[in-house]
């Protein structure tokens, strides 16, 4: 990960954890993590992987793209549907 990337997946995991109410503590708890690495996470210290982005995404309930990207994924393919 580059250092932009992991600064951008910090800003907005925090911004996440802030929007449901989570502690650092209470969603390093949930996550199998010291509060002191989730902090690592959120400053953009950390390097992830895409399991662990995965992971975090899952306990706030968001897509994984929402943390690396600040936006809902959406698909590249169109619907062929018709």
């Amino acid at each position: 990960m580059t250092d932009p990337l992991k600064r951008s997946l910090g800003r907005n995991l925090r911004s996440w954890r802030l929007a449901r109410g989570f502690t650092q503590e209470r969603l390093a708890e949930q996550l199998g993590v010291t509060p002191r690495y989730l902090a690592g996470i959120e400053r953009g210290e950390r390097n992830l992987t895409l399991d662990s982005i995965d992971a975090l995404a899952t306990q706030l309930g968001v897509d994984s793209m929402v943390l690396l990207t600040g936006t809902a994924a959406t698909s590249a393919v169109p619907d062929q549907a018709s």
